[in-house]
């Protein structure tokens, strides 16, 4: 576990090193081809990083952080586009948003929601991947703390369960691990955004919106879970499919190829993510999964934009219906190739190891407390 530490301190080094290099670059280098040629060795080098961490938890997220998020950032931010290409951007907002899953907070006034005396589509209603509502207040943006606690008690009750997992059907089990990533995630992603506000007094938006609770694939995809991969994939992937379709079969309908594609690139990024957690040949059973799920959501758009989607299920119908679409895939095309990874025992492990080392810290902490506390009192007894 110590020597995993010291790997992930090495890499997040070489990581800042690197997006100093890429703030540089922007001041001096045009955006456009030139400023993505002095990029595109950056982009390489995030992709190799994560191949230098092997654990389930720091590994993981490391990877998801730099080799998904940050990349498509950087590639963003050398076409002039995106959250790191605004000219008054400092260095230490760069650093920050460049490197962690944040998405800074903005609260525009009304008057920036129209261009030339007209209203902008609202993606509600052109089936776009859909982001949290910028405008609202921050405090109605993140969850209480007592949430959090809640869902931290629940993850290690939930780990004091899988000693009996033998008894358990197998289905069970995987619907355990469901709840287990997601909590993970969300803990996660949470404590980075909790000291991103701390250190940095960035207002954040929040990273999930109670997915449990969504009512269609559009809900959850696009409102509700992990709305960090939705913002950043909407300009580096969707907008440019839209663009490119928009004249052949018009802008409305071209919003249904373009979240096929996203759905497409979101497959093989996840691929790469599951490399780096198992260095195992991928069997592109979770491309296929982001593939299905693409597919349905494109026909769910088309039958709202054709009119036949206008009768709408009750929530305590399409909710049900909507998790039970998402379990039963994920145990069909995305938990194998995360068996795969032997993620149940190497998450197990790590759980093991994590407490140990915090048991030694703690121990050598208090001995040397009380060390220094007998010195004080045998010098001041003298």
């Amino acid at each position: 576990m110590e020597g995993e530490i010291n790997n992930y301190i090495k890499v997040w080094f070489i990581v800042i090193l690197s997006l100093c290099y890429s703030y540089t670059i922007g001041k001096f280098v045009p955006k456009g081809i030139p400023r993505l040629l002095a990029i595109i060795p950056i982009v390489y080098l995030f992709l190799l990083l994560p191949l230098n961490l092997h654990s389930m938890h720091l590994g993981g997220m490391f990877a998801f952080f730099i080799a998904w998020l940050g990349n498509f950032k950087l590639l963003l931010f050398a076409l002039g586009k995106g959250p790191l290409s605004d000219p008054s951007i400092t260095f230490k907002r760069f650093i920050a948003v460049a490197s962690l899953p944040i998405k800074i907070q903005q609260n525009y006034p009304s008057s920036k929601l129209h261009t030339n005396g007209q209203n902008k589509s609202n993606p509600l209603e052109n089936g776009q991947i859909k982001q949290n509502p910028e405008a609202k207040k921050s405090e109605k943006g993140h969850k209480s703390f007592g949430n959090y606690a809640i869902k931290v008690l629940l993850l290690a009750i939930l780990i004091k369960v899988y000693d009996y997992s033998c008894y358990m059907h197998p289905k069970l089990v995987l619907i355990l691990y469901c709840i287990h990533i997601y909590f993970c995630l969300e803990l996660i992603l949470a404590m980075v955004a909790t000291m991103a506000r701390a250190i940095f007094g960035f207002e954040l938006e929040s990273q999930f919106n109670d997915p449990h609770l969504s009512t269609s694939l559009q809900d959850f995809w696009g409102r509700r879970w992990n709305i960090m991969v939705s913002s950043i994939l909407r300009p580096t992937v969707y907008e440019p499919f839209r663009h490119l379709t928009a004249p052949l079969i018009g802008r409305e309908w071209a919003a249904l190829p373009a979240v096929f594609c996203t759905f497409l690139v979101s497959g093989l990024m996840h691929e790469l993510i599951f490399y780096y957690l198992g260095r195992v040949k991928p069997t592109w059973e979770i491309t296929w999964f982001f593939i299905l799920h693409g597919v349905c959501l494109t026909i769910e758009i088309g039958l709202k934009k054709t009119g036949t989607g206008k009768f709408r299920l009750h929530r305590l119908l399409s909710g049900p219906l909507t998790l039970g679409f998402l379990i039963s895939t994920a145990f069909w095309l995305f938990f194998p190739q995360l068996l795969r990874c032997n993620f149940d025992e190497r998450a197990f492990e790590e759980y093991a190891e994590i407490g140990a080392f915090v048991k030694d810290f703690t121990r050598a902490l208090t001995s040397k407390t009380f060390d220094a506390s007998r010195g004080l009192s045998l010098l001041y007894n003298k």
